[in-house]
């Protein structure tokens, strides 16, 4: 590693202006048996542009020997590039900023180090908010999507991980049959009994809250505004949103939200399978109505960090969910 910044300030386009100290951490996901890592930051000027800095980050990985094995697995050094001033960029081979950054303890404390006031481009707060919102947050995950994304069997899955404590909504079904069948004549009351059971679900002074336990939920309070966005008329969704932005106070926020995003074809298929007799009136239109007004409500920067999980097979989705939540202890 210090050889690697060695390196970086031999660049004539780039000047090394401050870089943390090593941090030792314990390894996130990948192979069982990995020994502890070093972790650090550095903060840099530079003329070249983000795909230039990371071919020449990517150069130094060659030169100090690493060897591309296994994903999460050891290596000799691993240079990312965490931010590029403000610039948000995804392209095939890189995206800025790096996508796991807002949770990774171990990446946020060296990174603050030297750059706490740097934002964060798509959350819009600074390294050293979100260093601060791992401390000040209950170890808390709410899983959020639209419906059959599987948020339930991910939470179930992530409980059984962390022998944690599954927080669940329990819905009326012959309410969600009216409701599916006559959305403009049952969306009011349904949208309000699910705002009611999920703010006393995660009521701050609740007893399902434990500093050493972490808790996860199979909803997120926000979507209650990203479905009744989806579902009412807007005069009643205006309305709507008094009574949750009044309960948004009193509940307890998530360290994390994770968002799977599924596609409309593959939630159409999932909800044949599962064959829920509510469920049989859901088109096309009605859930990519949900599903956009969900990104576009995780997507505020009042939401904090999110992991977003795109389709995919269960395992390689808790696996993304484990590592995230092991990163931010």
């Amino acid at each position: 590693m210090d050889a690697a910044v060695v390196r970086l300030g031999a660049c004539p386009q780039i000047e090394v202006v401050a870089c943390s100290a090593w941090h030792e951490t314990s390894p996130i996901g990948g192979p069982p048996g990995q020994a502890r890592f070093l972790n650090g930051a550095a903060l840099l000027e530079t003329s070249l542009t983000p795909h230039e800095l990371l071919a020449r980050l990517l150069q130094i990985e060659d030169r100090l020997g690493r060897c591309r094995a296994e994903r999460w697995g050891p290596r000799t050094i691993d240079l990312d590039l965490l931010l590029y001033d403000e610039l948000v960029l995804k392209s095939s081979s890189l995206e800025v900023p790096h996508p796991r950054l807002a949770y990774r303890r171990f990446v946020l404390e060296p990174a603050a180090e030297v750059a706490g006031a740097m934002l964060h481009p798509t959350i819009h707060w600074s390294i050293s908010r979100l260093l601060e919102h791992l401390g000040a947050t209950m170890p808390y995950v709410a899983i959020t999507g639209p419906i059959a994304a599987g948020k339930s069997h991910l939470a179930e899955r992530l409980v059984a991980e962390l022998a944690g404590r599954l927080i669940a909504e329990r819905p009326n079904w012959a309410r969600l049959d009216a409701f599916y069948t006559n959305p403009s004549g049952h969306g009011w009351k349904t949208e309000l009994e699910f705002l009611d059971q999920r703010g006393r679900l995660l009521a701050a002074d609740a007893a399902v809250w434990s500093e050493q336990q972490w808790a996860i939920s199979d909803f997120w309070f926000d979507q209650s505004a990203a479905f009744a966005k989806a579902w009412l008329p807007d005069e009643q969704y205006q309305a709507f949103l008094e009574p949750y932005e009044r309960l948004r106070q009193t509940v307890a926020r998530p360290r994390l939200v994770v968002q799977l995003d599924v596609p409309v074809e593959e939630l159409l298929i999932r909800i044949r399978q599962r064959g829920r007799d509510c469920e049989r009136h859901l088109t096309t239109e009605p859930l990519e109505r949900i599903r956009q007004a969900v990104v576009d409500r995780v997507g505020r920067p009042d939401s904090g960090p999110v992991l977003h999980v795109g389709s995919g097979d269960h395992e390689t989705v808790l696996a993304e969910a484990l590592a995230a939540v092991r990163g931010m202890e």
